[in-house]
């Protein structure tokens, strides 16, 4: 049986863990040089593209390895890097690459943080030029978004967060589903803030914007009818970001 002094000290180094996580988070707070918004960074652009360059094999292996045909790869690599040089992506230092994966089954695309691009050959085949520069644009919106070096941030705050909690009052798991929802909320946000980099550069790279719409529908049809709702997903509803991109292609058309 603990006595009342030990649980008084158990409670202060709990609250001193917490206390230290919440003075962590804001000395990481930056500004984000291409968007302009502030976010909670523990981590240089080197260390990004280090654990991109890290990861790449891996997932490239999760989905089947690259895909063999090395003219459908040069295709990629040439929309990818057209959204780049004409956009401010090619201002960052980050190390674009562009990898169709020969995953047939899945219908993904996703980014690592640092520059590493990936699409899925069942999304590629689906897609028309316009709309394979929709899905890329996205998906660099996130690298320079920092989405994953900010992802990685919160994580290790609300790890700390729960570790302090768990000191003091044995809530970790309390603390971990706010950790969770908040994590939650944050990569809905991101989908939206990339959908809308992603518009910008299509329409620097001199693309039609509009054919991200049509990118919003072939996702819709894959999800088919029993798609999860959006408030249980990391990702909104495709009928909600197509009126965000209708927004943001009134926003930056003509410029």
């Amino acid at each position: 049986m603990r006595s009342r002094g030990s649980w008084k000290i158990r409670i202060l180094i709990g609250l001193a863990i917490v206390a230290f996580a919440f003075v962590q988070r804001c000395s990481n707070k930056e500004e984000n040089p291409y968007t302009g918004r502030v976010q909670n960074i523990n981590m240089t652009a080197e260390q990004e593209i280090a654990i991109g360059l890290q990861s790449a094999p891996q997932m490239a292996q999760q989905h089947g390895g690259l895909y063999p045909d090395e003219r459908l790869q040069a295709f990629v690599d040439a929309v990818g890097k057209k959204l780049v040089n004409s956009s401010i992506a090619r201002e960052t230092p980050y190390q674009y690459d562009f990898h169709l994966l020969a995953d047939d089954k899945t219908i993904n695309a996703f980014a690592l943080p640092g520059g590493q691009c990936f699409i899925t050959y069942a999304l590629f085949k689906k897609l028309n030029e316009a709309q394979l520069a929709g899905v890329l644009g996205h998906e660099i919106g996130h690298v320079i978004g920092r989405h994953s070096a900010e992802r990685i941030a919160e994580t290790n705050f609300w790890r700390t967060v729960s570790m302090g909690a768990s000191v003091g009052a044995d809530a970790g798991d309390i603390v971990g589903s706010i950790g969770q929802n908040t994590l939650l909320k944050n990569g809905r946000d991101d989908e939206l803030e990339s959908d809308e980099l992603g518009v910008l550069f299509m329409i620097r790279a001199g693309y039609d914007p509009y054919e991200m719409i049509e990118v919003m529908k072939i996702l819709k049809a894959a999800a088919g009818p029993n798609r999860v709702p959006e408030f249980q997903s990391t990702h909104p509803d495709p009928e909600n970001r197509i009126q965000k991109i209708k927004a943001a292609i009134e926003k930056y058309k003509g410029r």
